[in-house]
């Protein structure tokens, strides 16, 4: 599994999570909610020290990752973070 957070979604993680460099964010798997790729299942966002990186991203000097454990969830799917402008706020987008 890769990903990527785009700058855009970053800055908005940066600025809702009062992130510094050098601070990490893990997507992390959680019951409920919904999701395109794991029905009654969805990503929770939480500063974090990593345990053990399955995978991970940095964009404007923040690491974004998920854990090995939560791997699964992907479903072979990569990971996409970007902002939907209209909304303000960021999207997971599911890619082959």
């Amino acid at each position: 599994m890769e990903m990527m957070v785009d700058d855009k979604a970053a800055s908005w993680y940066i600025n809702e999570l009062q992130l510094k460099t050098g601070d990490m964010v893990q997507f992390f798997v959680r019951y409920g909610g919904c999701s395109n790729v794991q029905k009654g299942f969805s990503l929770g966002v939480v500063k974090q020290i990593p345990e053990d990186i399955g995978a991970s991203f940095d964009s404007n000097g923040i690491t974004f990752f998920v854990e090995k454990r939560d791997i699964w969830y992907f479903d072979n799917h990569n990971l996409h973070v970007e902002l939907d402008e209209n909304e303000e706020e960021p999207i997971f987008q599911y890619v082959n």
